[in-house]
C-alpha cells in the first residue's frame, strides 16, 4: 500500500506541474479518480470536468457523471459530440478509437484555451499499455496528458486508492463506449448502438453489474463474469424474450465470460481478411 500512495504523491506532483486542468470526464473509475486527484492537486477552482455526450455514451452514464461531479464540487460541462459524423468512424476500422479520441480532444482543447486552462488530461492507465489502444496515439498527437499512465497506476491500485478516498466509483464496473460491442469491420449505426444500450441496461437492472452485450448482426453475445453465469441462465427465458423484442434474433452466453477488449481477439483474423481483400483488388486491377 505504501508503494501505491507513493505513486499517488507522484501523481499530485505531476498534476500541479500542469497548472489549471481540463479533465475529460466520463464518470468511470479512472476519470473519476483523476478528477478527484486533480481537485486535490491544484484546487477545485482550477479544474474543469467535461463530459462528451454522444451516440456511443449511455444516457445512464451521463446522469451518473453529472451527479458525481456535483458531489465532488467540480465545475462540470456536458458537450454534444457525434462519433458517427466523423469520416471513417462508422465503417468501424481497427483504429476506430483513434478517430474517436482525436475528435474528442479536438473539442476539448479549444474549450481549455478559451477558458484559461493550461492542460487537457484523460484517464488512460497503465493497464492500457498492454492492449490495443489507438486512442493513446491520438492523445500524443494532440498533446493531451495521461497522468495516471505516466505514474504507472493500474486499475486495481486506482480502485484501492478510490476506496480509501471515499469515491463511490471505487468498485464501479469497467466502462467502455458502446461501439466497442460491435466487431471491427461491421458498420456502426444508431440502431445498433441503441440495441446494445437497451440490452445492457436491462441486464444491469436485473442485477448484473459487470456485463457486455456484444453485437454480432442479429446475435447478442452476453459476457458476464464466470461466477454469475448460473444466475444468467436462471433468467434465460426473460432475457431472451426481452432481447428479441429489442431486435436480436439469437441470444447467446459467452462461456469464456467477461473480459475487456474481447473483440480484439479477432483482430488478427480481421486484419488478415482485409489484407487478402486488398491483395485481391490489386490483382484484379492489373488484369
Amino acid at each position: 500500500m505504501e508503494e501505491v500512495w507513493e505513486k499517488y504523491n507522484q501523481l499530485l506532483e505531476q498534476l500541479r506541474s500542469l497548472g489549471r486542468i481540463l479533465v475529460a470526464f466520463s464518470g468511470g473509475v479512472d476519470s473519476s479518480f483523476l478528477l478527484k486527484a486533480a481537485i486535490e492537486g491544484v484546487g477545485v477552482d482550477n479544474v474543469l470536468a467535461v463530459t462528451a455526450d454522444s451516440e456511443t455514451y449511455p444516457m445512464r452514464e451521463r446522469e451518473e457523471a453529472a451527479a458525481l461531479a456535483k458531489d465532488l464540487g467540480a465545475r462540470h460541462e456536458i458537450i454534444a459530440t457525434s462519433e458517427l459524423s466523423i469520416p471513417g468512424y462508422a465503417e468501424n476500422p481497427v483504429n476506430r478509437c483513434y478517430f474517436c479520441k482525436f475528435d474528442l480532444f479536438s473539442h476539448l482543447l479549444p474549450i481549455a484555451k478559451e477558458q484559461g486552462y493550461d492542460a487537457v488530461a484523460f484517464g488512460a492507465i497503465a493497464d492500457d499499455l498492454g492492449d490495443f489502444r489507438p486512442g493513446l496515439q491520438a492523445a500524443k498527437d494532440k498533446g493531451v496528458y495521461a497522468p495516471l499512465q505516466d505514474v504507472m497506476l493500474y486499475k486495481k491500485e486506482i480502485r484501492l486508492l478510490s476506496k480509501n478516498m471515499g469515491l463511490s466509483t471505487w468498485d464501479k464496473p469497467s466502462l467502455a463506449c458502446l461501439s466497442s460491442r460491435i466487431p471491427y469491420g461491421e458498420k456502426i449505426t444508431k440502431e445498433k448502438l441503441s440495441a446494445v444500450e437497451q440490452a445492457e441496461m436491462f441486464l444491469t437492472d436485473l442485477g448484473f453489474r459487470q456485463v457486455r452485450v456484444r453485437h454480432h448482426d442479429g446475435l447478442a453475445r452476453i459476457e458476464v463474469p464466470p461466477e454469475t453465469m448460473t444466475e444468467v441462465l436462471q433468467y434465460a427465458d426473460l432475457i431472451v424474450t426481452k432481447l428479441k423484442k429489442i431486435g436480436y434474433r439469437f441470444v447467446s452466453l459467452d462461456l469464456q465470460g467477461y473480459r475487456t477488449g474481447s473483440l480484439n481477439e479477432s483482430l488478427a483474423a480481421h486484419q488478415k481478411k482485409t489484407s487478402q481483400a486488398h491483395q485481391s483488388h490489386r490483382e484484379t486491377s492489373h488484369v
